[in-house]
């Protein structure tokens, strides 16, 4: 019987410095991206004043109007940075846009790294006089979060604990800012469209918050769908597809999806979440590691680097022509 379950681990027991607990989170966390590709965390960092922040900015700028978002919409980053206006994004293989807008803020380089000149520059609102601030702490407590369960997935993988530190350093990550808006006529809703199609994500890992929302569900290898059902105070995790290639699908890229409620005056009101993509720089190497290929898994991908592999799948997405 295959074992379907998703793991919630303490992230406490990471970084307290007992060896039992520390390797027992490891093993708990890499198995459930073996078996799952998902995984819950609790004590991550980010306090409930924090996120309550990062709410209360991400509501006051979605409540604007549709014309004053649109003044952070910029089409030529396709989708890098700023304001990403309904309709404009749908899931690798779908016809039907997701039922969603969304704002990124990316990466901010402030130590000389000439990296920086590759990076399109931030876009705040300046209608919410906070969101720059607070996204910026948001961001710098996801990232540096990332960075030790990275390490928690590099010694799993019986890695040096700091393989990934130097490839996500000023790496190309992104915060989305995500609202599924709400539905005045239900009845009007294109056939086959939902909050979020069925799709796997691009990156290493993803930090979710927010997913305490009814809606997220993951596909087991089997194809059955499970629903992802973190308390408020944790965050979701999982692999991206540049770490399952890394990794040969050791660990798993699982398709997941946001579906509509079924009580449809449900759609009539908003749902927020929070996901954090940790993305590499553009030139680490996503060839997969020699450890994640023998007989019975034989190498799956094509070599690429990250920047190659980001720019096909936006291609994909319709973020860029």
């Amino acid at each position: 019987m295959i074992n379907n379950t998703i793991a919630k681990v303490d992230y406490l027991d990471f970084v307290s410095g007992n060896p039992e607990k520390r390797e027992n989170f490891i093993k708990e966390f890499g198995d459930s991206f073996s078996r799952m590709g998902f995984a819950i965390v609790a004590n991550h960092g980010v306090t409930e004043a924090l996120r309550s922040e990062l709410f209360e900015v991400a509501i006051k700028f979605f409540e604007l109007d549709d014309a004053s978002k649109r003044n952070y919409e910029d089409l030529g980053l396709a989708g890098q940075r700023g304001y990403i206006s309904k309709n404009r994004e749908s899931a690798k293989g779908q016809k039907v846009p997701d039922l969603k807008e969304f704002f990124h803020v990316g990466q901010t380089v402030t130590d000389g790294d000439p990296i920086k000149d590759t990076y399109p520059d931030n876009i705040w609102p300046k209608e919410v006089s906070e969101f720059e601030e607070v996204c910026q702490k948001v961001y710098r407590t996801f990232e540096n979060t990332g960075r030790n369960l990275l390490k928690a997935i590099a010694l799993y993988l019986d890695l040096d604990e700091d393989y990934f530190d130097d490839k996500i350093h000023n790496g190309n990550s992104v915060l989305r800012l995500l609202h599924y808006y709400p539905l005045e006529n239900v009845d009007d809703i294109p056939d086959g469209a939902v909050r979020a199609a069925a799709h796997g994500d691009i990156n290493l890992i993803t930090l979710l918050m927010g997913a305490n929302a009814a809606g997220l569900q993951a596909q087991t290898l089997d194809g059955e769908w499970i629903d992802v059902n973190p308390a408020p105070n944790e965050i979701v995790i999982n692999i991206g597809d540049m770490l399952a290639r890394l990794t040969n699908d050791k660990l798993r890229s699982t398709i997941h999806r946001v579906v509509n409620p079924t009580d449809k005056e449900l759609l009539k009101k908003p749902r927020y979440s929070t996901p954090f993509f940790l993305h590499p720089r553009a030139d680490m190497d996503l060839t997969s590691l020699s450890s994640c290929i023998n007989s019975a898994r034989p190498k799956r991908y094509e070599d690429a680097t990250a920047g190659e592999f980001l720019d096909e799948r936006l291609r994909e997405l319709g973020l860029k022509q």
